[in-house]
């Protein structure tokens, strides 16, 4: 368990036991994980492994078939999706969801729920944000279908923490990303560690990811079978050959 775990401090978001089922498909086998607050924690595994319908589990888009998905001790396994957002916890799936058609400006007004207009967003989250993200601003009256993969994906992370959330879940962020803008976003993500946020990641880029990560577990076929700090994941030489193409 990460080392920021104590008796006290209870997990931010935890999964027991959980199943799922897509149609006949029988997707997670009992999954456990826990994320703990201010923490970074990774799931790693191969494609088909169900890391994404564990994401998708966690947000109530995929119904638990079996077991619990408590956040901040609250049981949310029947909540529906919008109420579980409004709990705090944002999504940015692996197709990013944002509106092609709109600005940037427009979607962003419309991940803030408080703001009607762009004037209306909080201007110091803002200009965080633009700090964060130097596209989000530049582009900011831009058709966002106009701009590059990797400015979409700061754009559907932006939209994601327009406003405060506890949790940020995020699946493969850097899919098909160039390698400076893959560390931009890993720089971002460290930086929005230090500012508080909970962050639970499913990356492709195991070897940055797990240079990040307090906490990782490893998934194959729907279940959990190694776990552990991002550095002894990383020392694994099982891991290292699986994920990081070595050995």
């Amino acid at each position: 368990m990460s080392a920021a775990m104590t008796a006290s401090s209870a997990p931010l978001l935890e999964l027991s036991g959980v199943h799922t089922h897509i149609a006949a498909y029988h997707i997670l086998h009992g999954v456990h994980l826990v994320v703990p607050r201010g923490e970074v924690t990774m799931l790693l595994g191969r494609n088909g492994a169900g890391k994404t319908t564990t994401l998708r589990t966690i947000m109530g888009l995929w119904r638990a078939s079996q077991g619990t998905v408590k956040f901040a001790g609250q049981d949310i396994t029947r909540l529906a999706t919008p109420q579980i957002a409004g709990l705090g916890i944002a999504y940015v799936p692996e197709t990013m969801g944002i509106f092609g058609d709109l600005t940037v400006r427009e979607n962003m007004v419309l991940a803030a729920r408080s703001a009607r207009t762009a004037a209306q967003i909080d201007a110091e989250r803002l200009a965080w944000i633009f700090q964060l993200f130097p596209a989000v601003e530049k582009f900011w009256n831009h058709p966002a279908g106009k701009l590059s993969g990797g400015q979409k994906q700061m754009l559907a992370v932006a939209r994601a923490i327009v406003e405060p959330r506890e949790l940020l879940i995020v699946d493969e962020p850097s899919k098909g990303l160039a390698p400076a803008i893959i560390n931009n976003m890993i720089d971002a993500f460290e930086q929005l560690k230090a500012s508080g946020v909970t962050i639970l990641l499913v990356e492709q880029n195991a070897l940055a990811a797990l240079k990040l990560a307090d906490y990782g577990y490893v998934l194959e076929v729907g279940r959990i079978v190694a776990s552990g700090t991002g550095a002894e994941l990383l020392a694994s030489d099982d891991v290292r050959k699986a994920y990081l193409g070595e050995g």
